[in-house]
């Protein structure tokens, strides 16, 4: 548990000098439901609909239409900047294009504080994305809205996603798991 809100200004991108507050575990029979409860363990909430933003780096628009089309058939909304909704939609997926932040409103950020993003999908890339990249994933932060920022994260919050509509989680204890 890295406690990102508390250092303001500050990336969300992990690098190798952070240090975590703090360690959470789920134990399930899945592995969307284990990542669910560790995601809520460690205080984040993971959205079962709604509108998720995509914003990939080039190397990672590949990867990412599987992640969109497991979304968009759990009826998430999909919204991209013109790149990633260019090859999401090459690959017939639906999605509908918002503003990068220099070019004009309303673009992402206006979108997270109106309250319209359900869930963030924003991997790293250079230049001047870089720097929208840092502001969309502080932004988030604040508006306390779920960011994912790797291929893998995508991919293990959209199988909690399923899990989490498929019915309730329960605890039990570590003896049960084991028996």
């Amino acid at each position: 548990v890295l406690p990102f809100s508390k250092f303001p200004g500050t990336d969300t991108l992990l690098g190798p000098e952070m240090r975590s507050t703090g360690e959470v575990m789920g134990l399930d029979t899945d592995f969307g439901r284990a990542f669910a409860k560790a995601q809520i363990g460690a205080g984040q909430s993971i959205p079962t609909s709604g509108t998720v933003f995509i914003s990939v780096s080039d190397r990672d628009k590949a990867a990412a239409v599987e992640i969109a089309l497991d979304l968009a058939a759990l009826d998430f909304r999909i919204v991209s900047t013109e790149g990633t909704q260019q090859y999401l939609r090459s690959h017939g997926i639906e999605a509908e294009k918002l503003l990068k932040l220099h070019e004009g409103r309303p673009h992402v950020i206006d979108a997270i504080k109106n309250g319209d993003m359900q869930l963030i999908i924003n991997t790293p890339s250079g230049g001047e994305a870089q720097a929208d990249g840092r502001k969309i994933r502080r932004t988030a932060l604040l508006y306390k809205i779920p960011l994912v920022t790797t291929l893998a994260g995508a991919k293990a919050t959209t199988a909690a996603i399923k899990s989490l509509r498929s019915g309730q989680l329960a605890v039990k204890s570590l003896q049960e798991y084991h028996h």
